[in-house]
């Protein structure tokens, strides 16, 4: 495929799954935005934080001034009952729901038309494990986030997950 004059935000970049879809859409020809706790070569940031969310946006429109894909890959934490504090609970919500939400919030008048939003998901929002509730319910929360942001941002994006 390519994606010459396109421009995709990754989060959770610089390692892993998210890594691959970054390097995956330069090799396509796309300019990639990434942002990732990790040090990496566009923006470093825990996604948590909403001053750390708007800043990367500022940085991404004034760069390019359109978004063609956002892909929320951002891992949250995996901490069970028997160990998750409240903390690290909502950390997890941050990163697996509320920063995907905010994002798309962030970019949504920015969106070229058939742009697409791509929330990366998990069978474990179904099929839990033990001692893994704060990613479950992160992963969960982005399923019903995806089906929500669908609804209303139905005719200019498409949102989808994985």
């Amino acid at each position: 495929m390519n994606f010459k004059n396109k421009i995709a935000v990754v989060t959770g970049g610089a390692k892993g799954i998210g890594k691959t879809i970054a390097d995956e859409f330069q090799k396509s020809g796309a300019s990639v935005c990434l942002i990732d706790k990790l040090p990496n070569d566009y923006f470093q940031g825990d996604i948590a934080e909403e001053q750390v969310l708007s800043a990367f946006a500022n940085k991404v429109i004034s760069e390019y001034g359109r978004i063609n894909y956002l892909i929320n890959n951002a891992l949250p934490i995996t901490k069970g009952i028997n160990e998750c504090t409240f903390d690290e609970f909502n950390y997890a919500l941050q990163v697996g729901v509320t920063a995907p939400f905010y994002l798309a919030k962030l970019f949504q008048p920015y969106f070229t038309h058939g742009a697409s939003i791509i929330n990366i998901s998990s069978s474990r929002n179904r099929m839990s494990q033990p001692q893994t509730e704060s990613y479950t319910a992160a992963k969960g929360g982005i399923s019903a986030l995806t089906h929500a942001m669908a609804v209303s941002l139905a005719g200019k994006v498409r949102v989808n997950s994985m």
